[in-house]
């Protein structure tokens, strides 16, 4: 259980074009926001619909995959963990932020999205197709796995989750 003290897991829409930097020091940094919806009655029987907006961090090899693949409206599962910062304007104004740090993402959606996932060009030799049929990419200190896409949108949440499950 003291993996789990700072975690958090959303599937949601990428809300805007995520805004790619190149940093000096050579890392790669992706920054959107993702919205998660919540549907409800209310007292009087409607459906309401609840949107929460949350900003999302992916750093180096995440990053290339937000920024080849997460278009605005993309559908996306994030997994990473919370951190508050704050910061003062060119007002003066001291700002506070939390946002979610990407350790884990997965992309989902029908195979006849423009973003698919079956064309991610990657190496052979980094490539680890895993039974579920998700698929893998390793670097020294972090793995990325990548959901390939399913017909029927039903499914693809429950395959995203199996993914999950047998990936801890």
């Amino acid at each position: 259980m003291s993996t789990m003290r700072n975690k958090v897991q959303l599937i949601g829409n990428v809300g805007n074009e995520p805004k790619i930097t190149n940093l000096e020091n050579g890392n790669k940094l992706a920054r959107f926001s993702m919205a998660t919806n919540e549907y409800y009655r209310n007292a009087q029987g409607e459906k309401v619909q609840s949107t929460q907006w949350h900003y999302v961090v992916a750093w180096d090899k995440k990053a290339d995959i937000i920024e080849q693949y997460a278009h605005k409206g993309k559908e996306i599962a994030i997994e990473g963990k919370l951190i508050s910062r704050s910061y003062t304007n060119e007002m003066g104004v001291k700002c506070y932020v939390t946002e979610i740090v990407a350790s884990e993402i997965l992309l989902l959606g029908s195979r006849n999205e423009d973003s698919s996932v079956n064309e991610i060009p990657v190496k052979p030799e980094a490539v680890d197709t895993q039974e579920n049929g998700s698929v893998a990419t390793s670097s020294k200190e972090e793995t990325t796995t990548v959901q390939k896409g399913n017909t029927s949108k039903g499914s693809t949440r429950k395959n995203a989750s199996k993914s999950n499950q047998k990936a801890a």
